[in-house]
């Protein structure tokens, strides 16, 4: 795949695009990458891109299909957020709401796709929550998240890589609770995947 065509096609004029797709190619092809995956990766090209949150994971379900858990509102709130508005195309919302009815907090309000190829890669930019929100809601670039989509042993490995965090204390703590939220969002995505497939099976 042309990752950087991707990532600069589709709009995305962050500083730190270098160290994503650098990282992205490393993970891609990587003779050993296999299992959920964290990794931090440090780089003097982007400073602003100074810590890398990797998440990877084998589904048992096809890259298309795949995708569609990343793009399609009602699949979205099924493991990641409790309301979704995504238009699926470059410069589209990505707006995840985890209250509905405070829209400004807890929210990823304004965010837009910055790349997108139908199932093999989306990307889009991320707000944090309520307690993080006075200073990384209001750093420019925002953090910026990367998802790409690989056939695998008959189903799909799926990449994500959040960056754009920055080196204070402070970041730090917004990037660590960041990390577990989303493990704990792909424990959800495999509860739900491992579901749909048990019901397939008895129908």
């Amino acid at each position: 795949m042309q990752l950087a065509s991707y990532l600069l096609g589709g709009g995305m004029r962050y500083v730190f695009v270098v160290n994503v797709y650098l990282s992205l190619l490393g993970i891609l092809f990587s003779s050993n990458v296999e299992g959920e995956e964290m990794s931090n990766t440090r780089s003097t090209i982007a400073p602003v891109a100074d810590k890398i949150i990797h998440i990877s994971r084998l589904f048992a379900m096809q890259p298309g299909e795949m995708f569609k858990y990343f793009t399609n509102k009602s699949c979205l709130q099924s493991w990641l957020a409790t309301a979704a508005e995504v238009e699926p195309r470059v410069g589209g919302k990505y707006e995840l709401f985890w209250q509905p009815k405070d829209r400004e907090n807890n929210s990823t309000i304004g965010c837009r796709i910055t790349a997108f190829t139908s199932g093999q890669l989306i990307a889009f930019q991320w707000r944090s929550p309520t307690q993080f929100k006075s200073f990384a809601n209001s750093a420019d670039p925002l953090t910026h998240v990367v998802v790409t989509f690989v056939s695998e042993s008959g189903g799909t490995r799926v990449h994500l890589l959040h960056s754009g965090w920055r080196s204070s204390a402070l970041w730090e703590v917004a990037r660590l609770w960041q990390e577990k939220a989303w493990i704990g969002a792909f424990k959800q995505l495999e509860k739900v995947i491992n579901e749909k497939h048990r019901d397939r099976e008895k129908s």
